[in-house]
């Protein structure tokens, strides 16, 4: 490994493995149901309370396009701070189960791919390949959290937060 190396909080979609950048997860939570908000887009679970304070909650699978499924036991809440524009939105981001942490030199993150995702590209920040010799092949998709939120879902947020 050469050059940076920044930490990552890996997490699953299924068979999918993604990564969020450390320096924006506040805490993991286990799955509690959120409020609800009316009148929201599908993705959007309503507001998970965090210390006190409500956080919006979205569902990633639903987000990305994938079939929702039940929680269950392994299913968490990663609370992120996430820069849109001029102000940080804390948000609960719903995944199937979180991973591990993990750093990836700036050198093992590649360009995200135009084809071949059944999600959309200008989500992703870029791809490591997973060690196949760790019993861990395939790629590990690092989402650009910024870009996660159009600006429309960001003004949404705003409001119902």
């Amino acid at each position: 490994m050469s050059g940076s190396t920044e930490q990552f909080v890996t997490l699953g979609l299924g068979a999918e493995v993604f990564a969020v950048p450390v320096a924006y997860v506040r805490e993991i939570l286990d799955y509690a149901k959120p409020f609800g908000i009316p009148d929201g887009p599908a993705y959007l679970l309503g507001l998970t309370d965090v210390r006190g304070r409500g956080a919006p909650t979205l569902d990633l699978r639903l987000k990305l396009g994938l079939p929702a499924v039940p929680p269950d036991g392994a299913t968490r809440i990663l609370v992120v701070d996430v820069p849109v524009g001029d102000r940080t939105l804390s948000l609960g981001l719903v995944a199937d189960r979180v991973i591990e942490v993990i750093s990836f030199a700036e050198s093992q993150i590649e360009a995200s791919p135009d084809i071949g995702v059944p999600w959309r590209s200008d989500y992703i920040r870029g791809v490591v390949r997973r060690d196949a010799a760790a019993g861990k092949g395939g790629f590990v998709v690092i989402f650009d959290l910024a870009r996660l939120l159009t600006s429309q879902d960001a003004a949404y947020i705003a409001q119902a937060a």
